[in-house]
């Protein structure tokens, strides 16, 4: 949930600043952070620039963590939260990309690395066919930070605000909705040169509302396993097992890759997407602290 970034439980989202979360903000528990502290760039948080120090003690008083294995059930930390309620219940609010799936799950294992662009790739991305990865584009497409080889895990966010979607995850929020109940739909693809794949056009936002007046995409990915629901935190470098995110968000994570063709991410930018999203982002390592893991139910 890289969605991972919002003004919950009093804390201020800034949209202009450039730093990464201070380090006295980062250290304390999440009810006595000071909103002063926590004002920085939505994109620096969620997308991260530089990476925090993984090499720090745990961090403590926070509630659960995310990204995970979401094989793995277990979890120590007792902070509790209502789930979120399903997304037709709620507005759609920001959609975007993580190159590398930032959970690990049963068809994305393959650990790519520990860095901003690491994370985990999916299981058959070594087994592709030369057109397959070949890139059209060149590198030069409109959507940056990714070409076909590449493991993307996609991030549908919404917002119990009412609020429509737009630029930046400040759009989950709004002047009189401050502390918004969070979801997260997550889907790993597997991008290939291949026009019979998944366009991901489909998935995008286009102005629509559904019966109840919730803004929705046109569809979310089905066919590739029962979602893994829980609950978390959110996402991106700026974060470690040392740094954690002090927000509480409901993710519901499909166990399975996709193959998404290339030139329909391209597309998705050159249309112009409400959410001026035109790159890939970077990853937050996964949590496999028990203390810093919710229990799956």
């Amino acid at each position: 949930m890289r969605l991972d970034i919002f003004a919950v439980s009093g804390l201020a989202l800034a949209l202009a600043a450039c730093s990464a979360p201070s380090d006295e903000a980062q250290s304390e528990p999440a009810d006595t952070v000071d909103a002063s502290q926590t004002e920085s760039n939505v994109g620096d948080l969620e997308h991260g620039v530089a990476m925090a120090s993984a090499d720090a003690p745990l961090c403590q008083g926070f509630g659960p963590q995310t990204p995970r294995d979401i094989t793995n059930p277990e979890g120590l930390n007792s902070v509790m939260f209502d789930l979120a309620p399903e997304p037709a219940q709620m507005n759609l609010c920001n959609i975007h990309t993580h190159t590398n799936a930032e959970h690990k799950g049963p068809g994305f294992s393959v650990f790519v690395g520990d860095g901003v662009n690491g994370g985990y790739a999916c299981n058959d991305a070594a087994n592709l066919t030369e057109e397959e990865l070949r890139d059209p584009y060149e590198g030069e497409g409109a959507f940056g930070h990714v070409s076909p080889g590449d493991t993307i895990e996609v991030h549908w966010v919404y917002s119990s605000c009412d609020i429509a979607p737009g630029e930046g995850l400040g759009s989950c929020l709004s002047d009189t909705c401050t502390d918004p109940v969070l979801r997260v739909e997550a889907q790993t693809f597997l991008v290939v040169n291949d026009p019979d794949a998944l366009d991901f056009t489909q998935f995008g936002y286009a102005g629509e509302a559904n019966e109840a007046g919730y803004h929705q995409p046109m569809m979310l990915p089905s066919g590739t396993g029962e979602p893994v629901l829980f609950r978390g935190s959110t996402t991106g470098p700026s974060y470690t097992q040392s740094t954690c995110s002090p927000l509480e968000v409901t993710w519901n994570v499909r166990p399975q890759c996709a193959r998404v063709d290339i030139s329909s991410l391209h597309r998705w930018a050159e249309e112009g997407n409400v959410f001026n999203e035109t790159e890939s982002h970077g990853v937050r390592q996964l949590v496999t602290a028990p203390e810093l893991l919710s229990p799956i139910e």
